[in-house]
């Protein structure tokens, strides 16, 4: 509520309004990055925690850290082929640090973005607390334990030993950011802001602002708090502001809300993902005592029982997809680039939403989806009491479901991406009447902390029989497969609401091709019997599924029907280390994405491609290197035109069109070495032409970076893709050369891949065989600006070099 006590506030409030800039800051609030120069143990260490334990001989590096990612793979570690074959453990981090004198009467905090898991946290030996979820973002108050002026030491126990706790690749240690921010004893608390919009339109918006206020000393005598929005370009908006009430020595904390009118507001969208910024400020007496920015868009947007999704007023499907948090050869440790990269490669497919499964997602994964403009369904648990995994949440959640789930709620609520809520992924206590208790619990828990984004469950048993379902606690019904059920959504929900929370589970190996092309495999035959077969591969044509699952065409088909439907997230957008459906070992990661382990688009992407965006598509395959009168099944995908013929070694082998709900042409040839060239063509002009010639052997590498130059932060990143060519500048598709890296200047190789599923190479050397042709490598900046200079070298091939920029 807004608060105007008397004429004395009002008079205190027009004060500080009007005096704006003459507001003086007295170092309102430090956020300083905490990931450099940790000290790291992987093993157990009897008294890690004291301040006099010589760390001098552990490892330095910085933050974020995943030590499984740097191990061995082997189907013998606890976690199993499903959680990546990769070792767990215990781990343990210590910093020493210093906390000026100056600082002395602030208050300090340490705030971890992402710890896995089950961390322990001390202070100059003081133990600061316990939390179990490697998923949650969490703070300590460091205040009391501080040695202002001296020396302090932040210790971290970080225990995954007891495996299997995941059903994917989880990662182990600080695997995302750490932060120290001292404020003031007034302060805008942990995640206290809260922004949201009402009575949006093209004319007009209200922007209503809840600030929370901590107060550590009590004294609130001449506070104002005041709040300036302003638009994307730094330019200022508008500004409003509330004078708390008078309040005693005991307050503690203050809730205050405020509400300002802005005209003509630029709306956030996919296409134009604008960004407003709320700058709310504590001020007495003309002090700033804190300043605290919140990024927002303003949008609103609707889920209809009938017409489906609409954002800003227009209607539109949620074309999105399902990611785990693994970022391929970096594992689980966090890196802003490498999201930006995914998430740029998911926009060109089309792509407009994300699914956080099965988890709290990374901060920097919501920032880049406000930014890049993704709908967001943000997830909370897989389980809740009952397990999937012998030593999961499901031992926490009793008592740090709420906590938990609260957090992330406070947390993630301010970002406009953020669109649905999910309480759990295919709950196994959905045919259990404890989901009438528990559903309910954490619906009331979600709408305490906001009301405007509706929620959900993923179920994978969406009938009528679901008791999370029955419970009324979720707004949208959420359907995890089962595209066979969609056309009568209605007849067994009548006037609820639909989305597709889980769709698909196709099958692929990027590279990887099997005729005849046109007949569809399920594999394995059923999720509870093993599937055993020689290379482990998946042929790359969409024709191959697990026994829940579809191939991509069979689902998309469905979606694009109706308008009630108002969305889906594919599984997977990218493959993920772990759960190596159809196989176990010696595949070790996954084979559902659209897009493989190291980034190379699958042929299923031009699909979605095609369907999903405006832009000119041809895509034809498979490769053309076959063995001589061998059948090969051409499949072309492509739009903006009546037509594709194909032409072998100059002569037409016939014209295919779409009919009906085709959403590819296919032409079955016998092979013989030249070239096959595609033509699109509308109204019978030209749009697009495709050539796959014969390869001959590989002769060269090439590299192409995805960027030349990057930032001098320690932190960004060039992905190399690695290309292997014959004489004649021709991929080479069955090329699998060991190409060996070498890197000069101020840079290193962060990690190598080749989207090779069953690949036991480390990731972390600086060789990779390719796949299919293909390699990558990760080059990742140092602190110092200068040239990176990067050489590839195979045995009887010519090398090659490029030069990256670090600035």
């Amino acid at each position: 509520m807004s608060i105007f006590p008397s004429i004395r506030g009002k008079a205190l409030l027009l004060m500080a309004l009007m005096a704006g800039s003459q507001a003086f800051a007295q170092q309102p609030r430090q956020k300083l990055d905490f990931d450099k120069n940790w000290h790291f143990n992987l093993g157990a260490v009897e008294g890690g925690e004291k301040p006099s334990l010589n760390d001098s001989k552990w490892r330095m590096l910085n933050l974020p850290h995943d030590w499984s990612i740097e191990g061995k793979f082997s189907k013998d570690n606890p976690a199993t082929p499903e959680g990546g074959a990769l070792p767990g453990g215990i781990g343990w981090y210590r910093k020493t640090f210093t906390v000026p004198a100056a600082s002395k009467g602030k208050l300090v905090y340490i705030d971890f973005d992402g710890v896995y898991q089950k961390s322990d946290v001390w202070v100059n030996g003081h133990h600061l607390g316990f939390r179990p979820n490697g998923y949650i973002s969490f703070r300590y108050d460091l205040t009391p334990y501080l040695n202002f002026g001296g020396k302090n030491t932040i210790a971290v126990k970080v225990d995954n030993s007891v495996q299997p706790n995941s059903r994917w690749y989880s990662g182990s240690g600080i695997y995302r950011h750490v932060w120290l921010e001292t404020t003031n004893k007034i302060a805008i608390d942990e995640w206290g802001t809260y922004v949201t919009t009402s009575e949006v339109s093209g004319a007009s918006a209200n922007v209503n602002i809840n600030a929370s206020v901590k107060v550590a000393d009590g004294d609130l005598s001449g506070i104002t708090i005041k709040t300036t929005i302003y638009d994307a370009n730094g330019k200022f908006v508008a500004a409003g502001g509330t004078v708390p009430p008078q309040t005693d020595s005991k307050t503690k904390n203050l809730e205050l809300s405020n509400k300002i009118a802005i005209d003509k507001p630029t709306l956030w969208s996919v296409d134009n993902p604008y960004l407003y910024k709320a700058v709310t400020q504590v001020v007495k007496n003309k002090v700033v005592l804190d300043e605290y920015s919140t990024p927002f868009g303003i949008r609103y947007f609707y889920f209809d029982a009938d017409n489906g999704f609409s954002l800003n007023g227009k209607a539109m499907k949620i074309l999105g997809v399902c990611d785990h948090h693994d970022l391929g050869s970096l594992g689980a440790a966090v890196n802003t680039r490498a999201l930006e990269r995914q998430l740029q490669i998911l926009k060109e497919m089309g792509c407009n939403g994300i699914r956080t499964s099965h988890n709290p997602p990374a901060p920097e994964l919501l920032d880049l989806c406000d930014k890049m403009g993704f709908i967001v369904m943000d997830e909370a648990f897989d389980c809740w009491e009952w397990k999937k995994a012998t030593y999961d949440y499901h031992l926490f959640f009793k008592e740090w479901h709420k906590r938990d789930l609260e957090d992330q709620i406070k947390r993630d609520r301010n970002h406009p991406s953020v669109m649905i809520w999910s309480i759990g992924n295919e709950i196994p206590q959905q045919g259990d009447t404890s989901a009438y208790r528990i559903a309910p619990e954490l619906a009331g828990i979600v709408h305490s902390l906001d009301k405007t984004r509706p929620i959900t469950t993923a179920n994978d048993r969406p009938d009528t029989t679901n008791k999370i379902v029955k419970s009324g606690a979720i707004d949208l019904i959420g359907y995890n497969y089962h595209e066979y059920d969609y056309p009568k959504f209605h007849d067994r929900y009548p006037g609820k609401k639909f989305i597709a929370t889980e769709t698909t589970s196709g099958l692929e190996t990027r590279g990887y091709y099997e005729m005849p092309s046109d007949s569809i495999r399920v594999w394995p035959t059923s999720w509870d019997k093993p599937f055993v077969r020689e290379g482990n591969n998946v042929s790359a044509y969409d024709n191959t599924r697990p026994p829940w699952g579809s191939t991509h065409e069979m689902t998309w088909k469905i979606m694009k029907k109706y308008d009630f439907l108002s969305g889906m997230y594919i599984w997977t957008g990218f493959d993920y280390l772990g759960e190596p459906t159809p196989y176990s070992w010696p595949s070790r990661s996954s084979y559902f994405g659209i897009i493989d382990l190291a980034g190379f688009p699958k042929d299923v992407y031009y699909m979605y491609q095609s369907e999903w965006t405006k832009k000119d598509v041809l895509h034809i395959f498979p490769h053309w290197n076959w063995e001589p009168g061998k059948m090969i099944d051409i499949w072309a995908y492509y739009n903006n035109a009546d037509e594709v013929e194909l032409y072998l070694n100059g002569k037409s082998v016939g014209i295919k069109k779409k009919t009906g709900d085709d959403l590819h042409v296919m032409w079955r040839l016998k092979f013989e070495p030249g070239t096959l060239k595609a033509v699109s063509r509308k109204n019978g002009k030209v749009v697009l032409t495709r050539e796959i010639r014969t390869a001959g052997a590989p002769a060269k590498i090439e590299l192409i970076a995805d960027r030349s130059a990057i930032k001098a932060d320690g932190k960004d990143l060039s992905f190399v893709t690695v290309k292997i060519l014959d004489k004649d500048g021709n991929i080479v598709p069955d090329a699998d050369n060991k190409v060996n890296f070498k890197i000069n200047g101020e840079g290193f190789i962060a990690g190598v891949d080749n989207g090779d599923p069953v690949n036991h190479d480390s990731f972390k050397v600086n060789y990779r065989k390719a796949f299919h042709g293909l390699a990558l490598a990760i080059v990742q900046a140092k602190e110092k600006a200068g040239n990176i200079t990067l050489t590839a070298t195979a045995d009887g091939l010519s090398s090659s070099t490029l030069i990256i920029r670090s600035r």
